[in-house]
């Protein structure tokens, strides 16, 4: 490409996308010729068709898809733009949406942006092309004026992230992050290592930031060797996690900050013949529960989050002048065994006067309640028939879990990036 062809690609690149009331100006013709030309009817001078066309050329006009429908129907459709279909958490999140729309006698249709800010550029000027009764976005890159813009044309509602001034369904990945660590300290853990992922989104590194919370509050030291990166585009399994592992102080328990990353886990440890260790999964993914133990996984119901997001368009189709509003949706610890295995060394009343009464509130106290502590007694039975001297016992923590999560959430808990001013609202209760 020529250099003067380069700077008229990347003026054309920064000026506002052309709309028909432009290209009528610049050719002199009605904004009705215009369409009659776009829409190749007959009735319009070779001349005035020429700079019609040409004009279209100049401004670099792309003509909304359905034009030729706006008179025959209303807009019927659901735009989705999300990260990837084959992420565990989307698929699911996508299929709700669908479900209820469907029952709406509406239509929908998804893109993904592969975590990249120029693909998502291009997809999302492809779904906005469609007529669209409302806009789901997990954004990347994407500002929130772009999508400020959008909201004058139908509702936008953000998922996952936040964006300034949009509506936005989230959880408290601080919090979560918080209780999930706090239940693998609560059973004698006292080295717990965080696989994180190679994405820039504020849901991990808020995950991160519960993570070392939890440490804290316990008086455990944050080791950052202990913290390590799931490369989400490479081979799919989490190297980095089986050099861990294979460390002579390797930690006895994993907290995996998406469900991407603990798959990658499972398999490198898997692959490798490692022992597993006690592990806890940021969201659930198929088969997670037929393994041996099985994954324990916080709940970030995808069905309350999509159902969350479906209510906001349609709310807000309504009552277009209200809002912002951020939704945040509960999340939940379900125990299945890989996270209730005792570290080496705790004995059952040191786990039972950790986790605190069963007659408390909340995931942990729950968790002490459920007999999940009984199923580490395979672990310990394995570390006994090894031979040699038996581990140290581990001291009792000064709290219990109960105690320690408030401590952790009353240390600095962020705000998701960028949106302070956005009003919370009330959570969402499960079905």
């Amino acid at each position: 490409m020529t250099h003067e062809r380069e700077t008229a690609a990347e003026a054309a690149a920064a000026r506002p996308r052309a709309r028909l009331i432009d290209v009528a100006t610049a050719a002199g013709v009605s904004p009705k010729t215009v369409s009659r030309v776009i829409n190749d009817e007959a009735g319009v001078l070779p001349g005035t068709r020429e700079r019609v066309l040409r004009a279209v050329r100049d401004l670099g006009f792309v003509p909304d898809r359905s034009a030729r429908e706006l008179k025959r129907r209303d807009a019927d459709t659901i735009g989705i733009l999300i990260d990837a279909i084959s992420d565990p958490f989307f698929a699911a999140f996508v299929s709700v949406v669908e479900e209820l729309a469907v029952a709406e006698r509406l239509s929908v249709i998804f893109a993904s942006t592969g975590y990249d800010a120029a693909r998502e550029s291009v997809q999302l000027d492809r779904l906005t092309g469609h007529r669209l009764v409302g806009l789901i976005v997990a954004p990347v890159a994407v500002s929130a004026s772009t999508l400020a813009a959008l909201r004058t044309r139908f509702p936008v509602a953000c998922i996952d992230r936040v964006r300034s001034g949009i509506d936005a369904v989230v959880i408290d990945d601080f919090g979560a992050a918080v209780e999930a660590t706090t239940a693998l300290i609560a059973h004698g853990h006292r080295r717990v290592a965080f696989m994180g992922e190679d994405v820039p989104y504020p849901t991990v590194s808020d995950r991160l930031s519960g993570y070392r919370s939890a440490l804290a509050a316990a008086g455990l030291p944050f080791d950052p060797s202990l913290v390590v990166t799931h490369e989400r585009f490479g081979r799919g399994e989490a190297i980095e996690v089986s050099r861990l592992l294979e460390r002579d102080d390797a930690p006895t328990a994993l907290l995996c900050a998406t469900s991407l990353a603990a798959i990658g886990t499972v398999r490198a440890i898997r692959s490798r013949g490692l022992r597993m260790p006690a592990l806890i999964s940021f969201g659930d993914f198929t088969l997670a529960e037929v393994l041996d133990p099985g994954i324990t996984y916080v709940d970030h119901d995808p069905r309350l989050l999509a159902s969350a997001a479906f209510r906001l368009l349609r709310e807000r189709a309504v009552r277009p002048d209200e809002g912002p509003e951020r939704v945040i949706v509960p999340t939940r610890l379900v125990p299945r065994g890989s996270g209730e295995m005792q570290a080496a060394g705790a004995s059952d009343a040191v786990v039972a006067s950790a986790m605190g009464p069963s007659t408390g509130s909340g995931t942990i106290a729950a968790l002490a309640g459920s007999g999940a502590i009984a199923a580490s007694a395979d672990s310990r039975t394995t570390a006994a028939s090894a031979g040699g001297p038996g581990p140290t016992p581990l001291p009792a923590l000064a709290e219990p879990a109960t105690a320690l999560v408030a401590t952790a959430l009353s240390l600095v808990h962020p705000e998701s990036a960028g949106d302070a001013a956005v009003p919370a609202a009330a959570p969402i209760g499960a079905p």
